[in-house]
């Protein structure tokens, strides 16, 4: 009988016993892995990409640009200088000092009265360069015809005549009101191509990697030569003219 009851108190266990003998399990607390990609995985990956980037435009540009080529104008310092000093208002005969004869001057050219700084290729704008006829001067008119030689001048007066066409066709059967129409219409469309070609040229050094803008040319009409008159159309030009039997 004494073992029995022995047994019996050794198999009778309290509730606490047994809560002491099973482990408990610990709340799980959520990491930054339990999100997968993290928010410093991601800057990590971008910024690689960014340099990866900036490391392939330095190569491919030989060394020039880490932005494949483009160099904001605050990365320029000619440019940055110039915004610093102001604009620059010259007379045509202050514009002609700036042709590159005096080395301690910029070379300026000029393109419809907008005055450009071309200092960094002294090898074509300055003397000696193959145009160097361009530097200190307004030569609109020649950047229009292709007539270096003759219309190194702002002068715009009959290049509309280069777009007109040749009338080489006798009778058309049009009446007088018909061809007056047509004559406005071909005067609208040579002062267009006029207007498209300054545009393009203005464009070209305003938007260069190498030139920019200074200032302005003041004291004159950039578009006319009142002591000149109508000025010619030279050869070159004449011979770019249509003609009416082609169009």
């Amino acid at each position: 009988m004494p073992e029995l009851r022995q047994r019996q108190a050794a198999s009778a266990s309290s509730p606490q016993d047994d809560e002491k003998s099973t482990p408990q399990r610990r709340p799980q607390t959520r990491t930054d892995e339990d999100h997968g990609i993290s928010l410093l995985d991601i800057i990590r990956i971008i910024a690689t990409l960014i340099l990866a980037g900036f490391g392939t435009s330095y190569y491919m540009t030989n060394s020039e640009s880490i932005l494949f080529g483009y160099r904001p104008w605050y990365t320029r310092w000619p440019v940055i200088s110039q915004a610093i000093k102001g604009a620059v208002n010259l007379t045509p005969a202050e514009l002609a000092l700036y042709n590159g004869s005096d080395e301690s001057l910029p070379i300026y050219l000029a393109v419809n009265g907008s005055i450009f700084d071309v200092s960094a290729n002294p090898a074509m704008y300055g003397p000696g360069g193959s145009y160097n006829f361009f530097a200190g001067r307004d030569a609109t008119r020649a950047f229009v015809t292709g007539c270096f030689r003759d219309d190194l001048t702002p002068d715009l007066t009959g290049v509309e005549e280069m777009f007109l066409p040749v009338e080489d066709v006798e009778n058309e059967g049009l009446t007088s009101g018909e061809l007056k129409i047509r004559r406005e219409q071909d005067l609208r469309f040579a002062r267009e191509q006029i207007e498209k070609t300054i545009k393009r040229w203005d464009g070209f050094f305003r938007n260069s990697k190498k030139y920019f803008p200074v200032g302005v040319i003041v004291g004159s009409d950039p578009k006319s030569d009142p002591e000149v008159g109508k000025r010619e159309l030279c050869e070159s030009a004449q011979r770019q003219r249509p003609k009416r039997s082609e169009m």
